[in-house]
């Protein structure tokens, strides 16, 4: 199980619509794997050096997308964050795209809530909103 700040969660699609704005659209959801289909607004949680979500506005040359880490499994404060990822992500890295009309929706349903989590199964990826101090 992966946690995100739900703060955390809004900065990062605001993000991913202010660089669409200034620079052309959005990425491609397949991240790059299918050109030119299914170009919307959303941001992928990616498994590599921990676990993260990650802004996918177009970006400027040199620029940089928003990424968050997950509360468990960030490199910086978790000295365990490669045995994490791989026992709730896998071993492999990997990219999961979340649209955000269907994010926001989610988090608006309980506003409330100050965390995004996020399971992960072979063929699925669970996602829910909760509410802890």
């Amino acid at each position: 199980m992966f946690t995100f700040s739900a703060v955390d969660v809004r900065a990062v699609i605001a993000r991913g619509r202010t660089d669409a704005a200034a620079n052309g659209g959005f990425r491609n959801p397949h991240y790059g794997l299918l050109p030119d289909n299914d170009e919307r607004h959303g941001l992928w949680i990616v498994g590599d050096e921990g676990v993260y979500v990650l802004s996918n506005g177009k970006l400027a040359e040199g620029q940089r997308a928003l990424a968050v880490y997950a509360d468990e499994c960030d490199p910086k404060t978790n000295p365990d964050h490669w045995h994490y990822k791989r026992r709730y992500f896998g071993g492999d890295d990997g990219i999961v795209f979340i649209d955000a009309e269907s994010l926001e929706a989610m988090l608006s349903t309980n506003p409330e809530a100050t965390y995004l989590r996020a399971e992960f199964a072979t063929e699925t990826t669970q996602l829910s909103v909760i509410t802890r101090s």
